[in-house]
């Protein structure tokens, strides 16, 4: 029985993808493996190092569906590393001892590290394809909503007015961004790894490098300047872009959840009947999938911890460090799955509901505006004369809960300068939404949307 939710038969596709799973499920990782000692013997063939028949022989067995997994299990226990069984095996199966020549120079970790490095390649591009949507899903928003004002809101209290479309536009650049670092790491990240015992290459006698260089060649990964067995800078840098995308993801379930409060309702999560309800209260409609992405998103930030900790290990060949990225690696990018794909399930579905943003707009009295009013006096009064006498009537507006037009307009010095329709003007908060317009403009055009 599964006990973690990444692989529960309840929660799995909530938590995560299955995508993401097939990509490191023991199958997978041991064909990585075994992709490894192909290309591996086809670049030593090549080169002369190993007979080109038993290259030929061991391609022909490095298929995971040819190996014991019971076996793996059990001698993994007792060696302490899944290569060498899967090695083991693979010898077994080749004919007339050709097998002994697989796995020729290499060590377990230059083949676990290449064998986690694809599997992030093919993460990678999940991930990528995630950020697209989610991308394309805020580009509609923006350009849906690019002038539907709504409360810009500053320590949770409104503060001047923005546009909806704005507001999506905000996050739209984050996950451009986040578009530019993946296409950064690539280069650093997807490099294979192929040192021998201590990254040296002794053990081919001249020929290391070649070999290596035949190798990447063969799995399309960079070469490595030097051996990285315990410098894992790169694989924390992918740790901590998860960590980065996630926690946009974050902002984006956090915002949701407060939009969706009962006392604002400017937004919803997507609906079908049930969803959200509580067993108790028949009018509940919980926000469900922000709930998800918020608990997704803090495990995801202690993974990014625990692969920085795990960057400090010891001397050429690390003791315990190293077994940190086999626990959090997998699970960082199933959660990150399941953030992103909880992310673009609100984002394509989101209700938005353009009256109320419209009505918490009024909610105030007009004192959302009252930065517009300061601005439109100032040239008249001075500007800080008129924050002062505008800050006097705010608070005449609080005490009384008439609406700010009335005060300014029975305002004597005031009404020198402005009459009642210029100062319903600078009080109609469509009328002060700054460059929110071409802010959204702006971020379409530069992401291509």
């Amino acid at each position: 029985m599964p006990a973690s939710l990444i692989d529960s038969a309840v929660f799995r596709d909530i938590f995560s993808t299955e995508a993401m799973r097939t990509v490191f499920s023991d199958e997978n990782r041991v064909q990585k493996y075994l992709d490894f000692e192909a290309a591996l013997a086809r670049a030593q063939a090549r080169l002369g190092i190993i007979p080109t028949e038993a290259a030929e022989e061991i391609c022909r067995h490095c298929h995971a569906a040819e190996m014991d997994f019971a076996k793996l299990k059990i001698q993994t226990e007792r060696i302490g590393y899944p290569v060498l069984p899967v090695v083991q095996q693979l010898v077994g199966l080749c004919r007339d001892g050709l097998g002994e020549w697989c796995h020729w120079g290499a060590t377990t970790q230059d083949i676990t590290d290449t064998a986690t490095v694809m599997q992030m390649r093919e993460a990678l591009v999940l991930i990528e394809r995630h950020i697209d949507d989610i991308a394309g899903a805020l580009a509609a928003l923006a350009r849906k909503y690019r002038d539907t004002p709504m409360a810009g809101r500053s320590n949770l209290q409104q503060a001047v007015p923005i546009t909806f479309g704005y507001k999506m536009a905000t996050l739209l650049a984050a996950f451009a961004r986040h578009r530019e670092r993946l296409s950064e790491l690539r280069s650093r990240v997807l490099v294979g790894e192929f040192g021998g015992a201590a990254g040296t290459l002794s053990s081919l006698g001249g020929r290391g490098l070649a070999t290596q260089a035949e190798l990447m060649k063969e799995l399309k990964l960079g070469v490595p300047a030097i051996a990285w067995h315990t410098v894992r800078d790169c694989i924390a840098e992918v740790g901590c872009f998860l960590g980065l995308v996630t926690g946009t993801c974050g902002k984006i379930a956090l915002d949701v959840k407060l939009l969706m409060q009962t006392e604002v309702e400017e937004v919803y999560e997507p609906f079908h009947e049930g969803r959200g309800s509580s067993s108790t209260m028949p009018q509940k409609r919980n926000p469900i999938s922000s709930v998800y992405i918020t608990a997704l998103v803090s495990v995801v930030r202690q993974q990014v911890a625990a692969l920085l900790d795990a960057m400090v290990e010891d001397h050429e060949r690390a003791t315990g460090p190293w077994e940190i990225e086999w626990i959090v690696v997998p699970e960082i990018f199933c959660l990150t799955a399941g953030a992103l794909a909880q992310t673009e399930f609100v984002l394509k579905g989101l209700q938005v509901d353009a009256k109320k943003m419209r009505a918490n707009l009024d909610l105030t009295k007009g004192l959302i505006v009252s930065e517009a009013v300061m601005m439109g006096l100032g040239p008249y009064l001075g500007r800080q004369y008129a924050h002062d006498l505008v800050y006097d009537i705010c608070r005449k507006v609080v005490a009384t809960g008439r609406p700010l037009v009335d005060l300014l307009a029975e305002n004597t010095e005031i009404a020198k300068h402005l009459d009642r329709p210029a100062l319903e003007k600078l009080c109609d908060p469509a009328n002060y939404l700054g460059e929110a317009g071409a802010m959204v403009d702006r971020v379409l055009a530069r992401t291509g949307q």
